[in-house]
């Protein structure tokens, strides 16, 4: 962008309907994101999330509607054009979309596949500079320890840490998250965000990131966006919402009945996790304090 000024993405006007669709997956959708925000997409399955950041680096092509990602415009480019804009924006992925029998590091190299020419097979296989530029990303997120483990037996929050050090090796100037925890427990949850976040901080990226958890969405982005059916319902800053504010989302996110009832049963399956864990850690608590009592004196 020679325009410093210029969002890194803006969307105008888009809709996207998918053959045999009995409505559209997106309907009028427009929106900006200046470069260095972070901007939560929020609703439930199906509000049309995940389709709306797909559109951003060029997976998905608008029936309707334009847009612009980095100053270029998206649905017109091909070939190179479209592969070179990808390569600046990193997407990680709900289901991690890992290669369980390659080691961690072979996994992260592949961030950097864009940038090669021809197949490669094994770390070794890669320039010395990127193996160990991966090992540097694999250090910032934690898990240079695990640098030639296979990825499969890694927990659910390092493969995602992995993944995320995946997407680094792009060098993207924007990063997609889409549902990055939506299949881990509420501790892996928050440190992979507060993960993305210092990251996003360090490297001044632009995030756009999907969830369906509003308490989530309010500690973590800058900016919300709330989607239904499709359409933009919402679009606020995070700064000092009060409480009433909170349920105002709660109230525009889900509007119907089955909407409402959807997000009080995701509610309730967190706050099951959260006390699942709190008697976890009261658990070993009780029993570590049992062992100091029952030791021996020296």
């Amino acid at each position: 962008m020679t325009n410093s000024d210029a969002p890194a993405v803006r969307i105008t006007d888009l809709g996207k309907t998918y053959p045999g669709a009995a409505a559209p997956a997106l309907e009028g959708v427009s929106l900006s994101v200046v470069p260095g925000e972070i901007v939560v997409l929020l609703g439930l399955s199906g509000s049309g999330k995940s389709t709306l950041l797909r559109h951003v680096n060029g997976l998905e092509t608008p029936s309707t509607g334009s847009v612009v990602s980095l100053g270029q415009a998206v649905p017109e480019l091909r070939g190179q054009a479209l592969r070179a804009l990808r390569g600046r924006i990193g997407f990680i992925f709900q289901q991690f979309e890992l290669v369980g029998a390659l080691t961690v590091i072979e996994n992260v190299l592949t961030g950097g596949l864009a940038t090669l020419r021809g197949p490669r097979v094994g770390s070794l296989s890669y320039p010395r500079r990127m193996r160990e530029k991966a090992l540097g990303h694999l250090d910032r997120v934690g898990l240079l320890d695990f640098a030639y483990q296979r990825a499969d037996n890694l927990s659910g929050g390092q493969q995602q840490r992995v993944a995320i050090a995946r997407a680094l090796m792009q060098d993207p100037e924007i990063l997609l998250a889409d549902e990055p925890v939506a299949s881990l427990d509420p501790e892996s949850s928050s440190q992979v965000m507060s993960l993305i976040r210092e990251i996003a901080a360090e490297r001044s990226l632009t995030v756009i990131c999907s969830l369906h958890q509003v308490d989530l969405a309010l500690s973590w982005g800058d900016r919300i966006i709330g989607l239904r059916a499709g359409s933009v319902v919402l679009d606020t800053r995070t700064d000092d919402l009060t409480r009433e504010e909170v349920m105002e989302i709660y109230g525009r996110v889900a509007t119907t009945t089955s909407e409402i009832a959807a997000l009080e049963s995701e509610l309730a399956e967190a706050r099951e996790q959260v006390l699942t864990q709190e008697m976890r850690r009261a658990n070993a608590r009780e029993n570590l304090a049992e062992e100091f009592a029952n030791e021996e004196p020296a």
